[in-house]
């Protein structure tokens, strides 16, 4: 009989020998057991070097399941409500009609500043005080909680700020205090990489020429938060920067933290419930798509309708990386890769032939 390995690690070695990636890994945990541990390719052309299991690939707002996360352990831990107002803790967000916006909007995207204000690009990111200052003071594009709307990079400015002012600590540190330590997973998960860990990265690609600037009117998002460029995976200093809207991971250890997730190590029953019910739903006003969300997370796995798999919670990431949890079948799947396409084929295919294999276990 076949196994998810087994199946997982055939397509994965017909991608690359086809041309069609370079290199991935994918890992999947059922009902706390890794039943997928599959790599294939090159993680650095330049070297040569392979993908291992231990290679972390930066998976742009795939990271973002690792912010949410935080957010839902500032909770766990009551540092704050997911209806606690964010000014209450960040008093100079109260700036422009914002003091009404609380976690929960944060979490779904509903505060109403969905694009990083003017003047401030992929390089001031790594300027956390500047960042903050300048969301702290935009004027909101709708009324917090009315709307929905993808907060890009600002959402993990957001959560971090909001994590900073209520423990005193910055997202990394979090990360790895609440999380990486605690799950024996420390080296696999990281806002801000260890200039050390530098070498380990897989070198990202483009597979498809940059973006170039869009058309006149109103975009919302600039083009460099529309669309990842391997130029802005492989800068040392985004990579050594605290950015939890984005992040850099090994598919194993962010599939371990999200098989924690279900399985109640890191959060009890009854919060999993609450976060991972439907939180928001209406049209997306970046996108104009129809959205259902829950706490942090969009709701569905990837190719799929939400209503026809309303138990998954995950992110993909700017250029094709997809990470998601399943309530129903306790399936914790992560894909990473180098090559970075403007589709997300690879990841669709992937989690469904995990499915397909994981559904008549669960």
């Amino acid at each position: 009989m076949p196994s998810p390995q087994r199946e997982v690690q055939s397509v994965l070695d017909e991608l690359v020998d086809t041309g069609a990636e370079t290199g991935l890994q994918v890992a999947v945990y059922h009902r706390g057991a890794l039943v997928v541990d599959a790599v294939a390719g090159i993680a650095d052309r330049r070297t040569g070097r392979e993908v291992t299991p231990e290679t972390p690939f930066f998976s742009f707002s795939a990271g973002k399941v690792m912010t949410s996360l935080i957010a839902h352990l500032l909770v766990r831990t009551g540092a704050i409500g997911y209806d606690t107002p964010v000014a209450g803790l960040w008093p100079e967000f109260a700036a422009h009609g914002k003091a009404t916006a609380t976690l929960r909007h944060v979490l779904t995207h509903s505060v109403g500043v969905p694009a990083m204000p003017c003047g401030i690009g992929p390089a001031g990111l790594t300027d956390w005080s500047r960042v903050c200052t300048a969301i702290a003071g935009a004027e909101p594009r709708w009324r917090p909680g009315a709307e929905t709307g993808y907060h890009s990079f600002t959402f993990g400015f957001l959560v971090g700020e909001v994590a900073r002012r209520a423990t005193g600590k910055p997202m990394r540190q979090l990360l790895r205090e609440w999380v990486t330590v605690p799950l024996g997973i420390d080296g696999d998960l990281y806002f801000g990489v260890p200039r050390t860990d530098l070498t380990r990265l897989a070198r990202l690609e483009d597979g498809a020429p940059p973006p170039v600037a869009p058309p006149d009117g109103d975009t919302v998002l600039a083009p460099w938060e529309l669309r990842p460029t391997a130029a802005m995976g492989n800068s040392d200093e985004i990579l050594r920067a605290d950015i939890p809207s984005v992040g850099t991971f090994t598919a194993r250890g962010i599939a371990a933290m999200n098989a924690a997730v279900l399985d109640g190590r890191l959060i009890d029953s009854h919060q999993l419930e609450e976060l991972t019910a439907v939180a928001f739903e209406g049209t997306d006003q970046v996108f104009g798509n129809h959205v259902r969300l829950a706490l942090g997370y969009p709701l569905g796995r990837i190719g799929t309708r939400p209503d026809e798999t309303p138990t998954t919670f995950g992110w993909v990431g700017g250029g094709g990386s997809y990470v998601y949890a399943d309530t129903a079948t306790g399936t914790s799947f992560a894909m990473t890769k180098t090559r970075l396409t403007p589709h997300f084929d690879t990841a669709r295919r992937l989690a469904d032939v995990t499915a397909a294999e994981i559904t008549p276990r669960a």
